[in-house]
């Protein structure tokens, strides 16, 4: 059966709402919560922090306009796979997917396992039965290992059942995030300690003010990927893709403003140096330190955990729902193409969702609980690079296609994809050269050239296959239309 049959297409149920509620969940996670107080403050200081997050909003804003040019020009499933083939062929597709399917299937690992952190928090001693085993410093139990398995199969078995479930959701569990951070940021600013002075220094002890600045810009592609995901799911728009440019960048304005309350919220509080300290003294006794968690006590008092929990858990259910839903569809979109098997392309013919994909990502984030978190946090430092990469293509896509528009037409659409280009590559030199204030630590490198290594040996085993589909061919899988033009020599890809 041909790619394009109707049964073999997702179904048009997805609202604006919806989708603006898919990108900013994914954009404001478990981290908006967490690298306040254990990366932001003490790396960068609280104004440097607030300039990056303003500088980096504004940096991914270039991007999500070259984004909104591939979505209209190409409504379909799998966003960055699909531009990357329409502007350099199957091999860049290959490239760019194979560097972002890790990245997203992780960021929902790192959302399941923050629950595990969370409990810990809110409901100390309750889940932390039946002791297994360390990895690098995380203990794991029995009831924390139960507990993240029950949510990864419950949003599993959701998105399983249709994306119009998801999508209802994903919008309720965004609002919850979004009045939990509100709360937390009047709640601290109206503390009687909190003041202006308690935000001194204002940039890191021991870095310049631009290297502060930078180390926070660098993984701008981590703290925003979630825009991303609108173009994933444009095949299922229930309205025009017209529409895709203003829903991402009102997802990143508004996700960034989140993070900058939740990172102001626990700096005033108390001068933040000492809340870092006394973070610090914590984690040596070997108890849960979590700053964001303590300003909320503060504000609030017991009634801080009802808070707290309401911002959290919206932000990583939103996030696991969210990168569940683009982790499938970029496995559908690769399927398509031939460089991964045809089973994963297959789509319920009641629930129309790729459930094969889903069931396939069930698997692997079923590992997650058995990890540590420590061992899920150091793939996802280098998720950014993946991001970046997908990035790139993306805005090179851009460029191809804007390029070849009549003057009128395009008008200044071309600077737009370069300037996005040029973020994209300023992004990755800064997480991989080394000496770079935003390099991601060894890890997270050998991680990565793992990744590489096997993304080569899969790339020459399926070659093969999918060299010797036509082109029209492979032009109606990705593309969903044999008529599209691309923008690359066959010969070339």
């Amino acid at each position: 059966m041909a790619n394009t049959h109707p049964s073999q297409r997702l179904e048009k149920t997805l609202k604006p709402s919806q989708v603006w509620a898919l990108a900013l969940g994914c954009i404001v996670g478990w981290g908006c919560f967490v690298l306040p107080g254990d990366s932001f403050l003490p790396n960068s200081g609280p104004l440097a922090t607030l300039i990056a997050f303003g500088v980096g909003a504004l940096l991914l804003c270039f991007v999500a306009v070259v984004y909104s040019y591939m979505i209209e020009y190409c409504p379909v499933a799998g966003g960055e796979y699909a531009y990357a083939y329409i502007g350099y062929g199957p091999t860049a597709a290959f490239i760019c997917g194979w560097a972002l399917v890790l990245g997203y299937a992780v960021i929902i690992c790192i959302n399941i396992s923050a629950l595990g952190l969370l409990v810990r928090f809110l409901l100390p001693g309750v889940f932390d039965f039946g002791e297994l085993y360390t990895i690098a410093g995380w203990k794991v139990y029995t009831g924390e290992v139960l507990l993240m398995c029950a949510a990864t199969l419950f949003f599993g078995i959701m998105n399983y059942r249709g994306i119009s479930i998801a999508g209802t959701l994903q919008v309720i569990l965004a609002f919850a995030l979004s009045v939990g951070i509100l709360l937390l940021f009047f709640g601290s600013t109206s503390l009687e300690t909190a003041q202006l002075s308690n935000l001194n220094p204002v940039f890191a002890e021991g870095r310049s003010p631009m290297t502060s600045i930078l180390a926070i810009v660098a993984i701008s592609p981590f703290l925003y990927v979630g825009f991303d995901t609108v173009p994933q799911v444009a095949e299922e728009f229930s309205f025009s893709p017209k529409k895709a440019r203003n829903i991402m960048l009102a997802a990143i304005i508004w996700g960034g403003l989140l993070y900058a309350m939740v990172t102001f919220a626990v700096a005033i509080a108390i001068p933040y140096p000492e809340m870092l300290a006394n973070m610090a003294a914590l984690k040596a006794k070997g108890e849960t330190a979590w700053a964001t968690g303590v300003v909320c006590e503060m504000a609030y008092g017991k009634f801080g955990a009802v808070v707290l929990a309401t911002a959290v858990l919206g932000a990583v259910c939103t996030g696991i729902n969210g990168f569940y839903v683009a982790t499938t569809r970029l496995l559908l979109s690769m399927a398509r193409g031939g460089i991964i098997p045809q089973w994963f392309a297959d789509i319920h013919p009641r629930f129309h969702s790729p459930y094969k994909s889903i069931v396939f990502t069930i698997c692997i984030v079923l590992l997650t609980p058995w990890c540590g978190r420590a061992v899920v946090g150091w793939i996802v430092d280098m998720s950014a690079v993946g991001t970046a990469i997908a990035y790139l293509y993306t805005c090179l896509a851009g460029y191809r296609l804007t390029s070849s528009q009549p003057a009128e037409q395009r008008g200044s659409k071309p600077v737009i994809c370069i300037i996005g280009a040029a973020v994209s590559i300023i992004c990755i030199l800064l997480l991989l050269t080394p000496g770079s204030p935003a390099l991601i630590g060894a890890a997270p490198r050998w991680i990565m050239l793992a990744w590489i290594t096997l993304g080569v040996i899969f790339y020459f085993t399926k070659r093969a296959e999918w060299s010797k589909i036509p082109e029209e061919e492979m032009r109606e899988r990705v593309l969903g239309s044999r008529d599209l033009p691309v923008f690359f020599k066959k010969d070339a890809a």
